[in-house]
């Protein structure tokens, strides 16, 4: 067994997609097609003037059999029973010596053996695939963590989407966690796609998850993860280093409440209270995206907010906002937040996605990621009496 297949068993199961011998999108009465095919051939050709032969009409038999089946073999097997069939036609018609039996014969193999090699081909492609988006997989889950239903005083709920087809992870970032300090999270967004970013990400949420435990200012959060940045893109030589930055927004809900904001070039959270319209949470002075000033420079405000019982912040991506539909028109995410927000944080969050994809009628353009804290301090006594659980880890208060 590969590596990768032992990981897949250990950890995931299966093959993402279809299995090698399956029909893949195909239904399996598809395999039928082929024979089909060959009764109607058969059928014109005893119907039609004997001197008009529909013989050559058989290469296109095993050519479908390749088509509708995974199986690297069915085209083999058409293409053995479509020249059975070709000899018979061609007895019937008294055209065994002639050269466009000889012809039908030779293209018949010709199309079996091209259709077997493509086959094959074909299989070799997506079990590379489904191996890659199953490291994708592993990776996303190591990089970009699951978040709990319940972190502290406080639900969450994370919907993330990757831009790029068949990709599970992007440049968008996010994490939440629980410290001596409360809860806090981050949501960010790297300028650029591809490995780069996916590698500029990871170093970001590693000084985070670092960073929220040991500063208790949260502003001090945001110089650390600016020193760690700079540090990755230095080490990492990345091409067009002085033009890598990153936006995010920090955000730390004590346990009475009392939430605290760091902005740096990222679009506002939106705070949604019960009886009041969204209100967008903008800090009175803007500072840029971190890699764009020295480290040392990076002294951003914090921005605070007391939270009731039942107040939700979503904290989002550009690639929400700037889903553009078929006009050019933005996603008003302010207008649409309250009509989903009945629920769990999971299903507001759900419901978004959905609204999404309906505005812009087509697979997003760039990564889009949502978070949604809402801050509930009433935990039930089993929780309260029990060490938080953060990702499956139990961490202590």
């Amino acid at each position: 067994m590969s590596a990768t297949g032992w990981i897949r068993e250990r950890f995931t199961g299966p093959t993402p997609g279809p299995a090698p011998g399956a029909t893949g999108t195909w239904p399996r009465t598809a395999l039928a097609l082929p024979f089909i095919g060959m009764a109607l051939i058969v059928a014109l050709d005893y119907v039609s003037n004997t001197e008009v032969t529909v013989e050559p009409a058989l290469t296109a038999v095993p050519a479908l059999a390749a088509v509708v089946s995974r199986r690297t073999w069915y085209p083999l097997v058409i293409g053995l029973c479509t020249e059975a069939v070709a000899f018979l036609m061609a007895f019937r018609g008294d055209a065994l010596g002639e050269s466009v039996h000889a012809a039908s014969v030779i293209a018949v193999l010709l199309v079996a053996a091209i259709g077997w090699v493509s086959a094959t081909l074909r299989l070799r492609q997506e079990r590379a695939l489904a191996d890659a988006q199953l490291v994708a997989s592993i990776a996303r889950r190591v990089l970009l963590r699951p978040v709990p239903e319940r972190v502290g005083t406080v639900r969450a709920a994370v919907h993330y989407e990757a831009a790029a087809a068949h990709a599970r992870i992007g440049g968008d970032l996010y994490e939440v966690v629980h410290t001596r300090h409360g809860v806090r999270a981050v949501v960010g967004d790297v300028r650029g796609k591809g490995l780069g970013a996916v590698e500029t990400a990871a170093a970001v949420l590693g000084a985070f998850r670092e960073a929220a435990h040991q500063e208790p200012a949260l502003e001090k959060v945001a110089g650390w993860l600016a020193v760690s940045l700079d540090r990755a893109l230095h080490e990492n030589d990345h091409p067009g280093v002085e033009e890598e930055f990153v936006t995010l927004v920090l955000i730390g809900v004590g346990p009475d409440g009392a939430a605290e904001l760091v902005n740096c070039g990222h679009p506002a959270p939106l705070l949604l209270r019960a009886g009041e319209a969204v209100r967008p949470l903008e800090l009175a002075e803007t500072v840029p995206p971190l890699g764009v000033l020295d480290p040392a420079d990076v002294r951003p405000p914090v921005h605070r907010v007391p939270l009731r019982p039942g107040d939700r912040v979503l904290l989002f991506t550009d690639g929400v906002i700037e889903a553009r539909d078929r006009t050019g028109a933005f996603y008003p995410l302010a207008e649409r937040f309250p009509r989903c927000a009945d629920g769990r944080p999971a299903d507001v969050l759900r419901r978004l996605h959905e609204d999404v994809v309906r505005h812009v009628g087509r697979q997003l353009g760039d990564d889009a990621a949502m978070l949604l804290l809402q801050y509930d301090p009433d935990q039930p006594p089993a929780q309260t009496a029990h060490l938080p659980q953060q990702n499956g880890v139990l961490t202590r208060r």
